[in-house]
Order: C-alpha cells, then structure tokens, then sequence
C-alpha cells in the first residue's frame, strides 16, 4: 500500500484496508473483534479476549486530527485497559503524550473512595508513521522497575501481594508501553509480530502469514467488501494523509532553508501559499495551519 517517494509517503492501492481506518470504521464492530485480538494476542504475547470498548479521544471535532490519528480503547477479560493509538505524523513530544494518555486513563478508571489496589493495569500501544525518538528497533516496550542502586536487585513482590494482586513482579502493577516504527520495517516477515508489522506498512497480508488475527483480517478487511460510498470516503483519507505529509515536508525543508540567499524568499513564499490553500481546501482550522506553516491567522487569511 505505500510507497516512499523521498517527500512524503505515497499510498498504494491494495487489496486491504489501512489499519488505522479499519480502527475507525470497522474494528469497532464486536463481529470483527477477532482482528484486534489477534494484533493484541500477538503483541503482548498472551491470549487477549476483548471485553468491552470504552470511550476514548477517537471522535476528534478536529479535521486534522481526524486523519492524522486515531485510538481506541479496549477492556480486555481480566478489567486490563488497553489504549491503541495510531500516528500519522511526527509529534516532538509524543512520549510525553503517552504518559499523559496513561496517567488519565488510571485516575478516570478508578471509583472516588477506592483503594489503590483498584488501581486498574493499562497497556499504552502505539503504532507510528514517523522517526520517533533514536533507535535500531521497529519494536520497543518499556515497563517499570525499581533497582537498588548499590546492590542492583530488582524491588519485588512478597507473596502476600503476588497472591492478593494475582501478579509476579512489580513491573505488571504499573502502565506498559509498546512503540512500533513500522515505516522502519522493510525485511521479510519471520515472525507472528513481524507479519502484523509488514500488514501495517505496506497494507498487504502475506499468503504464508499464520499470526493470530490476519486470517480474520484477509476476511473482514478487504477492499472489495466496502460500498462505493465507504471507498470513496477511505480514498478522500488516503488522500489527505499524503497532502499533509508532503506539506509537513515542504515546511521543514523550508525551514532548513533560512539562511539561503535572499532571491529564494518569493520561491519558498509561493509554496507556503500553496501549502495554505491545501489546508483550507481540507477545512483544517486556522489555527491548525498557523502551527504547520508559522504564519499567523491574520497572513492565512490574506492568502
């Protein structure tokens, strides 16, 4: 489904439907909870049975936000909060946004009057299009432990709390990441993990794929299932994600462009005028293109 073209991401056709719209439009369906469980299942390396979904940040009033992101939020068979979000484009601090994402979810998720022990477990699941942070890895976790620091040793539990929190270690009491780069993944699939990775990043499911909830997804997830109406609207999305993210390219490289000679300011002025009457076309709030192009509303309505 996509291809890079050294500006932004160009998307393909394929014969599967995008992720993050499948989370939008279709993943929300009990009928079609079988996909999601088997991502989770696959992840987080044990059987997830989806409960129940809550309400979450999903239905953005926002029209940037609407393709440039998406969550859900899922309460698995043992009262466990799992947060997915998907992320189209960079955000600087979108590691602390994970923390804030987490850090609501304990303090909402929990009764006035209840002990910490009602404390519920929250995995935060993030699946980004962009150079995030500065690593190796398509795939990182990150989970909570406390170390001496003079003997080394890992603070555990003592069996009163592992019987009474039906837990094994400290770490399985506090919030769990996962971050997965998945523009970063360009080899072949040789994993369950892998093979939701490479669906993730090119739209395709591989013949061979055995991971748990593909086969349901080369079912549910398919092109030809959607109306000429929902493909119509998918295509508008695919659409939109590729004009933001050349814009978002177009403006960084012009603002690497600051001390050239004085004869390129008209050139790089005529592409943020371009670059403003794309936004607007899409309705995206002025505000918005303030923050993407640095001018201020006054000059984006004067273009």
């Amino acid at each position: 489904m996509k291809k890079g073209n050294g500006k932004g991401d160009e998307l393909m056709a394929s014969n599967y439907i995008r992720f993050d719209w499948a989370m939008k439009r279709l993943l929300r369906n009990k009928a079609n909870f079988a996909v999601l469980e088997g991502f989770l299942t696959t992840l987080l390396n044990e059987k997830i049975v989806i409960q129940k979904l809550l309400e979450s940040e999903s239905n953005q009033e926002d029209e940037f936000d609407k393709y440039n992101r998406v969550d859900m939020l899922a309460e698995n068979s043992k009262g466990e909060l799992i947060l997915i979000e998907v992320q189209n484009n960079n955000e600087y601090a979108y590691f602390q946004r994970m923390l804030f994402g987490t850090s609501k979810l304990v303090t909402e998720y929990i009764n006035r009057g209840e002990g910490y022990d009602k404390v519920r477990k929250v995995y935060s699941v993030n699946i980004v299009y962009f150079s995030l942070g500065s690593g190796k890895d398509i795939v990182y976790h990150g989970k909570t432990e406390f170390r001496g620091i003079h003997q080394g040793d890992v603070l555990e539990l003592t069996p009163f709390q592992k019987q009474t929190f039906k837990v094994d270690s400290v770490s399985q009491l506090y919030p769990e990441y996962y971050i997965l780069k998945v523009n970063d993944f360009n080899q072949v699939a040789r994993s369950p993990l892998e093979e939701w990775i490479y669906y993730m990043n090119t739209g395709d499911i591989p013949d061979g794929a055995t991971a748990p909830g593909l086969d349901e997804a080369r079912q549910r997830l398919k092109l030809d299932k959607m109306t000429k109406e929902e493909l119509s609207a998918y295509y508008r999305h695919l659409d939109n994600i590729v004009i933001l993210r050349d814009n978002i390219y177009t403006e960084r490289a012009e603002g690497r462009a600051e001390g050239r000679a004085e004869g390129l300011m008209e050139g790089r002025m005529e592409e943020k005028r371009e670059m403003v009457h794309n936004m607007k076309s899409l309705n995206i709030p002025l505000d918005t293109i303030s923050q993407v192009t640095g001018l201020s509303i006054e000059e984006i309505k004067s273009l």
